[in-house]
């Protein structure tokens, strides 16, 4: 049952029994308020055992909530479960008051080692909702409580809302009322309450509740032995009925028969406010940590502290807030509690008032005042103390070295890979990567677009502890680590373009150890494999990884034998292999085309000079022997190939001579009679439109080409005015897809162009004599002039005159 239920406590003869929710400012102080009266020999905490030897830590400086206990199994890593604890979680309170009034504190629920052996999660860790897991806890499924006991008791109390019953009850009682009250009270009350949702549902639905409470009675009964009856028990309030319950030991240990063990281990992690929110799925029970977390701090008037931080942080928005603005919000929220008949203006009244007040009346600063503040993006810290895999050790020591600090709030951080500590970053990021360590993301870089940038998204995750114990398995460091597994995924790859994939994770990540391992591998797929679509997917990745050598000071000749002979390869197996396709097939031939001519440029860019000017190999050469000159030239005879033949594909061909014409191996007046091949009456119009998409089609600059070669264009215009209607929407797809991928600056000017329609012959102004009518009023001659002197200034030289011309 939910221990988001409520906070009750009974008082038996014995212990004293504090029922909690997890994660309340209210239930924390008032259980702050009961230790401080009732003084116990022992406070016994809701949590694994397990994490008893960890509990001093949490006296440490360096400990800063919010933070978790988590849990693993030895032999699968990947099984694991969080205990996550904030600053205003009553058994965080509870843990910190016993430490610091040196009291025996420990934890009394179900071990780890049978929680996480269990196939499905057994109940609510501090901050989870029974028959809810987190994202990483062992088996079942994520399942709903049948009964909520904190709807039950707000319909009986006559609210429609829950969670406000819940707040005006318990979490927005004032520190200053708190103290004059009896610190047993809510307690006493609310404990009553729940034994009668116990009577009346039982277990709720939950059977598995009934083990974790048989537990935790065992752990009572031995601390009542030890302690006498001076002890203070803080657990969900729903259990509060059980653990009172007169049951015997011989049942208890009957109900704990034959539970699945596994050898599980125990450390503290860093927690963040964003993964205690309900949305994030953890399960945490509340939305608004950075609220709660404010409610629980704020020593007097909350509401004015509240509007204080909210006019701070839009105010760094550079949005205008006044103090009037902040003034009239606390006013505006005030009245809205008393007309609603709230003891406290709680998160909905701020909200309102906000918007209202500071906002205009939009909800757009309301989104960041709800991901900064009312979530928040707090990252908690654990001592150096803190037991950890070697793993997480040696990523720490370098997080520190590098001074790249994990932090919940996403970040961009941009890398000169020039400079040795940025190289470094770069190295451990692509590291962590191959080890499914996902801390860094590859961004669109900021700027320069050369080799030497690199742009990441960084953001830490708390759940990336548990990435880090599972990559544990393959070394102490992370170096060694991530060798290790790319020498494995070399050996288990079955795909050639895996190979390619993985030879440049590992040049990127600096992993020169791994590369005899995987360039073997990759030798043997590349031999054996004679799908000129795999060939093709395959040699990108090889030519990249070719350049990197440039600014990373990586040895990659390894790697250019293999590039070579697959680029040789596919220039003989490519043109057989465009032909006989269907739409599907050849688009995605035409996509491996732009690789392959990509792979080529970069091959070509990264020889030598003498390698550069050599001469076109023999058909026959041994592959691998390609000089880069003479792989240009073999790579220009095939886009040739594919741009004459009527049997390959029209996209294909049409993107073939967009590149020939690219590249300056074909002229103008080449690509105009090609163009004009393809476009006449006798093609089909789909066939036709697919070589227009080939050649001005998707990021390739086809727009601007139209724009500046009026030729080219007369020729589209010609084609698509006389395709005839009964066709025109079956061609119509594929030229909305080609062209709606242009700039919107460049259809504009596409269509202004159209829309004035060709220059009748002889109508022409720029003295020139075209065979063909071209778009647009033809050269301004005038307006020509009046640009001269400014490119002069510009340029800082000096007109020559006519005269000297002459």
């Amino acid at each position: 049952m939910s221990d988001r239920t409520t906070t009750g406590a009974v008082a038996v003869a014995g212990p004293l029994l504090l029922g909690v929710r997890h994660h309340g400012p209210g239930s924390a102080r008032a259980v702050r308020a009961a230790l401080d009266a009732a003084r116990p020999a022992a406070v016994l905490i809701e949590g694994p055992p397990e994490g008893d030897a960890l509990l001093p830590l949490a006296a440490d400086p360096q400990m800063r909530p919010p933070v978790a206990l988590l849990a693993h199994a030895v032999d699968d890593p990947g099984r694991a479960a969080f205990w996550p604890l904030a600053e205003f979680s009553p058994e965080w309170v509870a843990l910190r008051w016993a430490l610091a009034h040196d009291v025996p504190v420990r934890f009394i629920d179900l071990p780890a080692t049978h929680s996480l052996a269990l196939k499905e999660p057994v109940g609510d860790q501090p901050g989870e909702q029974p028959g809810e897991e987190t994202a990483l806890a062992p088996g079942g499924e994520e399942a709903t409580p049948r009964v909520d006991p904190i709807r039950v008791l707000a319909e009986t109390a006559g609210y429609d809302d829950p969670e406000r019953w819940w707040e005006d009850v318990v979490e927005h009682r004032s520190p200053a009322a708190d103290a004059t009250a009896d610190a047993l009270a809510p307690f006493t009350a609310l404990a009553e309450a729940m034994t009668a949702l116990r009577e009346a549902y039982g277990d709720g639905g939950h059977p598995r509740d009934a083990v974790r409470e048989a537990y935790m009675r065992i752990q009572l009964r031995t601390a009542r032995k030890e302690f006498g009856d001076g002890v203070a028990v803080v657990c969900g309030a729903w259990h509060v009925p059980a653990l009172a319950a007169r049951t015997t030991l011989a049942a208890d240990r009957a109900l704990l028969k034959g539970l699945p063990k596994v050898k599980a281990e125990m450390t503290w992690v860093p927690w963040t406010h964003r993964r205690l929110a309900r949305h994030s799925g953890y399960g945490a029970g509340i939305d608004s940590p950075g609220w709660y977390g404010h409610l629980f701090g704020a020593a007097d008037r909350p509401i004015e502290r509240w509007m204080t931080k909210v006019a701070g942080l839009l105010r760094e928005e550079d949005r205008f807030v006044s103090t009037a603005h902040v003034i009239e919000a606390v006013r505006l929220a005030e009245t809205l509690a008393a007309m609603r008949g709230r003891p406290l203006a709680g998160l909905s009244e701020t909200t309102d008032a906000v918007r209202a007040v500071m906002c205009e009346g939009s909800d757009v600063p309301l989104a960041l005042i709800q991901d900064r503040l009312v979530v928040g993006e707090t990252l908690g810290e654990v001592p150096d103390s803190a037991p950890a895999v070697p793993l997480q050790r040696d990523l720490t020591r370098s997080q520190r070295t590098l001074r790249l600090k994990p932090e919940a709030l996403e970040r961009e951080l941009d890398l000169d890979l020039r400079k040795e500590t940025d190289a470094a970053r770069s190295r451990l990021l692509h590291r962590l990567r191959l080890l499914g360590i996902g801390w860094g993301e590859p961004a669109e870089g900021r700027g320069s677009t050369g080799t030497f940038r690199e742009s990441w998204r960084l953001r830490w995750e708390p759940e990336l502890h548990v990435r880090v114990a599972e990559a544990g398995v393959w070394g102490t460091t992370v170096a060694t680590a991530a060798t290790a597994k790319a020498e494995s995924q070399a050996l288990a790859a079955t795909a050639l373009s895996e190979v390619t994939a993985l030879a440049e994770h590992c040049l990127l990540a600096g992993l020169p150890e791994a590369l005899p391992v995987v360039m073997k591998a990759l030798a043997d797929r590349a031999a054996l494999d004679a799908d000129v679509g795999h060939l093709a997917d395959a040699l990108p990745a090889l030519a990249r990884s070719l350049r990197y050598g440039d600014v990373r000071s990586t040895d990659t000749a390894a790697l250019a034998e293999v590039a070579a002979g697959l680029a040789e390869r596919i220039c003989v197996g490519l043109p057989p292999a465009c032909t006989g396709l269907d739409a599907d097939g050849a688009e995605a031939l035409r996509r491996q085309v732009d690789g392959v001519h990509s792979a080529i440029g970069l091959l070509v860019a990264g020889a030598t000079p003498a390698e550069a000017e050599a001469a076109p190999v023999e058909a026959g050469a041994e592959a691998g022997a390609t000089p880069a000159g003479g792989l240009r030239d073999r790579w220009g005879a095939v886009l040739r190939k594919l741009a004459g033949r009527d049997t390959v594909a029209g996209i294909i061909r049409g993107r073939a001579t967009r590149l020939l014409l690219d590249e300056g191996r074909l002229t103008e007046d080449e690509a105009a009679r090609l163009m004009g091949l393809a476009l006449s009456p006798g093609t089909p119009p789909t066939d036709a439109a697919a070589w227009i998409e080939g050649f001005v089609g998707g990021a390739s600059g086809g727009g601007m080409l139209l724009v500046h070669d009026e030729r080219l264009l007369s020729l589209v215009d010609a084609w698509l005015t006389g395709v005839p209607a009964d066709t025109f929407t079956d061609v119509l797809p594929l030229l909305r897809r080609t062209f709606s991928a242009y700039e919107p600056g460049v259809r504009r000017t596409l269509g202004e162009l159209v829309r004035r329609g060709p220059v009748p012959e002889g109508a022409r102004n720029d003295g020139t004599d075209h065979a063909y009518p071209g778009f647009g009023p033809g050269l301004d001659a005038d307006r020509a002039d009046a640009v001269e002197p400014v490119l002069h200034l510009l340029l800082g030289r000096t007109p020559v005159p006519v005269e000297a011309t002459a």
